[in-house]
């Protein structure tokens, strides 16, 4: 585990129109580890995520990768920085098969011809290297394969372009329990593997089980970001439902209150 984060957001405002979602978050994602976002409906998670993802253009602030200041205006400019969300819908075609999914609008060509080998080569070894063992074949059609096994490839998706940061937004919503557990593992591993992992949530009990610290947003601010192990779950409600908790909280870290 690394001690300087891999990735920080710092005095992050964003409003559309005239109302301001995000007001001053500062926000922080380490190498080796689980950062859960957690923070009620509306508390502002997917605004984040969106404006460290180059979807929404941040108004204030400064985003910092790997110590240095960047701009991140697009997607691409995100994805090319080594930053992959996975969001809720997955983004999976249903009549392509996994190798297609896992390199759509990314297609390796030799040629004029699409480099069918070297693309299920790789796709192997990314699926291996997350020790992926419930795919029966690479070239089974998405449409064929369980809420988890999906889960599985969007998430192989995203780890298979080198990047450093992987953000994934409730990827065990609708599972069942089996499928819930498949996917909490690989979450740790990604971060055993070294990358940085965000994880938004709403199912404290798979926070608990996973992360390694935990940033709680409140009314768009950011009420307080510690390690797991230092708060209870009862201590992660009230930061959730009132923005602090006994010395927790935003009134204990900027002296003010939202």
């Amino acid at each position: 585990m690394s001690s300087q984060p891999v990735l920080e957001v710092r005095g992050l405002d964003k409003s559309f129109g005239p109302v301001q979602v995000l007001h001053d978050v500062a926000f922080s994602a380490y190498a080796g580890e689980v950062t859960a976002l957690v923070g009620d409906n509306g508390a502002g998670k997917s605004t984040l995520v969106k404006c460290i993802g180059g979807i929404h253009p941040m108004d204030a602030g400064e985003y910092i990768l790997d110590g240095k200041p960047v701009s991140v205006n697009t997607p691409r400019e995100a994805a090319d920085l080594g930053i992959e969300i996975v969001y809720q819908d997955l983004a999976l075609c249903d009549n392509l098969d996994i190798v297609q999914n896992m390199f759509l609008g990314r297609e390796r060509k030799s040629g004029l011809v699409l480099d069918e080998a070297t693309m299920e080569e790789m796709a192997a070894k990314t699926l291996d290297s997350l020790s992926v063992r419930t795919v029966k074949s690479i070239r089974q059609r998405v449409a064929s394969l369980s809420g988890g096994q999906r889960q599985t490839v969007a998430i192989a998706k995203a780890v298979l372009w080198n990047s450093k940061i992987v953000i994934l937004d409730e990827p065990t919503a609708a599972l069942g329990v089996a499928q819930t557990a498949q996917v909490l593992e690989l979450v740790r591993r990604l971060a055993d593997n070294g990358l940085a992992v965000v994880l938004i949530s709403h199912n404290l009990n798979d926070v608990f089980a996973v992360s390694d610290r935990i940033s709680a947003l409140y009314l768009g601010r950011m009420a307080a970001q510690v390690r797991t192990s230092d708060v209870t779950h009862a201590q992660v409600v009230e930061l959730i439902t009132s923005g602090r908790s006994g010395e927790l909280g935003l009134q204990n870290l900027n002296g003010a209150t939202p």
